[in-house]
Parts: C-alpha cells; structure tokens; sequence
C-alpha cells in the first residue's frame, strides 16, 4: 500500500435542510458509516432525491463530498466566482489531485482519526447552472483526445472512522492495494 502527504483542508461545509451550497462551518464531524453529523445526505442509505427516488435502500456512498480548492481558480479564469461549500462539497481541500485518485483511498483528515475511503466521482447535475449560469460546462466536459467524459466537481466518499474535521488539518493519503480502479461517477 502507497503512502504520500501533501493536502490540507481549507474548508469544512454542511447543511441540515436540502439547498445547493453549504455554508462553511469552523468544524464538522464525521459519524463512521453515516457521513458529516447534521447534514441531510448523511445516513447508511441513499438521502440525494433523485436516487431516492430511483431505489431507497440503495447503500448511501455520497456520505462526504470533497472537492479540490484548485477548481476555483480554473473556473474563475472564465468568469465564474465560488467559494468553499457553493458548491455543495462538505470538505474543500488544496495540494491533492483528488480526481486522479483511484477508487478505495483512504484520507485521513486531520489528527483526530476522521478517515474517508472515496468511493468515486461526483456526477454534476443542472442544479450547477442555476448557481451560475454557464458553469456547469466548466466542471464537465470531454477530453479532446479520446472524447472521454471529463467531471471535475469532486469526489465523493464514507466515512471509515469518525472525528472532526477543521480548516488547516493536514490530509494523509493511502493508496489502496494495486491494480488500482480509476474513479467513475457515483
């Protein structure tokens, strides 16, 4: 199993009620097998509405959503301005290449021994149009080599352990056993 260091939590978000962002908190905790404590789609199963809808009993593996503070700068450079939680992510990060981490990495969040194990990609709706008009495109897109599609907004995760999470905690990356799974949409 692989070992680097390397990230740091910039932001922590959660919200109680369903709304797109998430405002940013000074800490948020992290309940094993459950999610980020108080924010709607934590829970063993499935809490986003139109998986919900699709098949309740559905294993919930959408407990905490991350997201790479670099996004902003790249989308900033076509005109669009976010900030942590806008957009929707629980845990904003800088200094981890999150896309490129493959299925079944373990983040160790800080000292407390709050652990996520990511589960794959975060598949972006038209929800991210209604925040900005027009960004929606920036965060997916497709490779111009292979015509692959591309989602840049986030990743998503469980929680293996528990603990609180903070702005300023460093993040400890394990990589999983190899072959190493690249991620897909959840």
């Amino acid at each position: 199993m692989g070992e680097f260091d390397g990230g740091v939590v910039t932001a922590v978000s959660s919200n109680g009620t369903y709304s797109f962002t998430k405002p940013n908190r000074d800490s948020v905790t992290l309940l094993a097998g459950l999610g980020v404590e108080g924010d709607v789609h934590a829970g063993v199963t499935v809490k986003h509405r139109s998986r919900v809808a699709q098949d309740p009993t559905q294993p919930n593996l959408r407990q905490v959503h991350l997201m790479q503070e670099e996004l902003f700068a790249e989308v900033a450079e076509d005109g669009h301005h976010v900030l942590p939680g806008q957009l929707g992510e629980n845990v904003t990060t800088r200094g981890i290449d999150l896309l490129a981490l493959p299925t079944g990495t373990l983040l160790r969040l800080g000292d407390g021994g709050a652990t996520v194990e990511i589960t794959g990609l975060r598949n972006p709706c038209q929800q991210i149009n209604h925040f900005q008009d027009g960004l929606l495109k920036h965060v997916v897109g497709r490779s111009p080599a292979t015509g692959a599609i591309i989602r840049k907004a986030g990743i998503m995760s469980v929680v293996r352990e528990g603990g609180t999470v903070r702005p300023g905690d460093l993040i400890r990356v394990e990589l999983p056993a190899e072959p190493h799974r690249p991620l897909e949409k959840v």
